[in-house]
């Protein structure tokens, strides 16, 4: 048979390869196939959009809360002042209540030491008494004489004075006039003998000294006054002196 077969001699015109698809097409069907819930393009512009917006809302908010902590940022540090201020004034009371309260124990202590030192010294004032007449009848010798100097030593030491002496004025707060007497020698009140010393601490007297007193004698003044008084008198009755 030589005569060709009807139909069968003609090229088709779609390409053989046209029913088949593509290695690129194969590859997306098979993407999509393995992740179904991806978004497509739309989706993620979209997703893009509303991202943008979300983002600018935050930055709003953020640059408020901002502005916001702006104007509360000098009240606070107006009330840190303030507070610092209360403290600082708190500090100080304290320091000076302390400093008052260390000024009054320092004195409370220097009184109490002077109490005590008193208290002592006026339980030896008998035995410097003893001492002072052994003295004065000339019995102050030998070993009791260096004693009785040391004993008197240390009594200075600890701020005993005595004091009253012959001839000096009559004080009542320090002297203790234990007898009395006239005396034309004197022009006012004098202790004229001592029968005991006084001793003092400081300003405070333990004990006073008891002394003799005497006193001018009543009208000695008066009278001298009287006479230089009458004489003139005298004279104006006679009518003067004689003239020459």
């Amino acid at each position: 048979m030589t005569e060709e077969t009807a139909g069968f001699g003609k090229e088709s015109d779609v390409p053989a390869d046209a029913g088949e698809p593509s290695e690129a097409d194969r590859a997306a069907a098979s993407d999509q196939e393995a992740a179904p819930g991806a978004p497509s393009a739309g989706d993620a512009q979209q997703s893009e959009g509303d991202v943008s917006a979300q983002d600018v809302w935050e930055a709003e908010g953020g640059d408020q809360e901002r502005g916001e902590s702006a104007e509360g940022a000098p009240s606070e540090l107006e009330a840190a002042r303030k507070a610092l201020h209360e403290r600082t004034q708190d500090l100080q009371r304290l320091q000076a209540e302390f400093q008052n309260y260390r000024r009054r124990v320092e004195r409370d202590r220097e009184a109490v030491k002077e109490i005590a030192v008193a208290n002592l010294l006026t339980e030896l004032l008998p035995v410097l008494d003893d001492i002072g007449r052994a003295r004065d009848h000339g019995e102050l010798v030998g070993g009791f004489k260096s004693v009785a100097e040391s004993l008197e030593t240390v009594a200075a030491k600890m701020g005993l004075m005595q004091f009253g002496k012959e001839g000096e004025p009559f004080d009542p707060t320090v002297h203790e006039a234990l007898m009395h007497s006239y005396s034309p020698d004197v022009t006012e009140t004098t202790c004229v003998q001592i029968l005991q010393p006084g001793y003092r601490i400081g300003e405070r007297t333990i004990r006073p000294a008891r002394v003799g007193v005497a006193e001018p004698q009543p009208g000695a003044a008066g009278g001298k006054g009287e006479a230089g008084a009458e004489a003139p008198a005298a004279e104006e009755e006679n009518g003067g002196p004689d003239e020459g």
